[in-house]
């Protein structure tokens, strides 16, 4: 008799909800692989939150639910039609009240930025924004989740991936780059988020004329090296990043075009 074909089920199905015959995520393509990815630069992604739009509304909401239940998991984008789904380029502020989290599950999000304030979810434990394409990056205060143990992540999707080390986007190299500006309302095209608040290091407060961005490849969970985008209010926090992942640039950096990375010479 002949042996029966092993049947795996799908682990995420259901993860992020009905299509609802709509896409609920736009489609990225900034990330060119193989040899064009050497010769591209790439940027953040500019998209503001339309904060009127009602899939906004919806997961904040959902949000305020879940800080109030005390649930360990929370998959907000399952309660959202897939036309809410893509109206939503980031989460709100209001995920640090999320304390009792353990997972969070993000599959298939349309996501290009993930809130600093994803650091105070102290019990998070596993991370799951798989399928998640357009998310190339993540905040340094994501290592304050001290429980982090588990994550489940499109790697290739990421800056600086090991399989096809894309660009990272170029930062201010300059000290005092943002003097003058208003750290509340900024360009997420050029800073990578639309507000500043708080040291990503220290948590003390910003001020323009003495903030530095760099980025660092740390492994934050068991399994994957993320890009983490530093807001360092001195120097002297910059110094204080423990050391870059083995196999990944050895110091922070600005990124930008003529930064090399360990294997980019690979096709």
């Amino acid at each position: 008799m002949s042996e029966q074909p092993q049947v795996f089920s799908n682990r995420w199905a259901g993860a992020g909800g009905a299509e609802g015959g709509e896409a609920p995520r736009e489609r990225c393509d900034c990330l060119p692989r193989g040899a064009a990815a050497r010769g591209r630069a790439t940027g953040f992604h500019p998209e503001r939150q339309d904060t009127a739009a009602p899939g906004w509304l919806r997961l904040l909401e959902l949000v305020e639910e879940a800080a109030a239940d005390g649930r360990e998991v929370f998959s907000p984008l399952v309660e959202l039609t897939a036309r809410e789904r893509r109206q939503v380029v980031t989460l709100p502020p209001t995920v640090a009240g999320l304390t009792a989290v353990k997972h969070l599950v993000l599959y298939g999000s349309n996501l290009v930025r993930v809130p600093p304030e994803i650091g105070a979810m102290t019990s998070l434990e596993e991370f799951t924004p798989y399928t998640s394409y357009r998310l190339h990056w993540f905040p340094y205060e994501l290592t304050r989740c001290p429980g982090l143990r588990r994550s489940t992540v499109s790697t290739r999707a990421l800056y600086g991936n090991e399989k096809y080390r894309a660009r990272f986007p170029g930062l201010a190299a300059a000290p005092g780059a943002a003097a003058g500006l208003d750290l509340t309302d900024l360009d997420p095209g050029v800073w990578g988020a639309t507000a500043i608040r708080t040291c990503s290091v220290c948590d003390g407060p910003v001020d323009g004329a003495t903030l530095r961005q760099v980025w660092i490849s740390r492994r934050t969970s068991g399994a994957d090296v993320l890009p983490l985008l530093v807001n360092a209010c001195s120097a002297e926090c910059v110094d204080a990043l423990p050391a870059p992942a083995e196999g990944y640039v050895p110091v922070p950096h600005t990124g930008g075009p003529d930064l090399v990375q360990p294997g980019s010479d690979r096709d």
